[in-house]
């Protein structure tokens, strides 16, 4: 029996590393596919849904925090 190992060739590296490149690729392609089904169906659902009267715009920020921001920022900075 041998008990030396036998060294792999460059050619099995490289038909090794392109089958898994190409099993990443299909991968990816399957999720890009899955989030754009997900998105569609999203988009889909949106123009029945009604808009929400209870959201209110954010207010404007307060005059004290805007002081305050401006004076730990220096008098440089404008």
């Amino acid at each position: 029996m041998s008990t030396a190992k036998r060294q792999q060739t460059m050619a099995k590296r490289n038909r090794e590393r392109a089958v898994e490149e190409k099993r990443t690729l299909k991968r990816l392609r399957k999720q890009a596919a899955r989030s754009e089904r997900a998105a569609g169906e999203l988009r889909e659902l949106d123009p029945y849904a009604e808009p929400s009267a209870s959201v209110e715009p954010e207010p404007a920020g307060e005059p004290e925090a805007e002081a305050e921001l401006q004076a730990e920022a220096g008098p440089d900075a404008e």
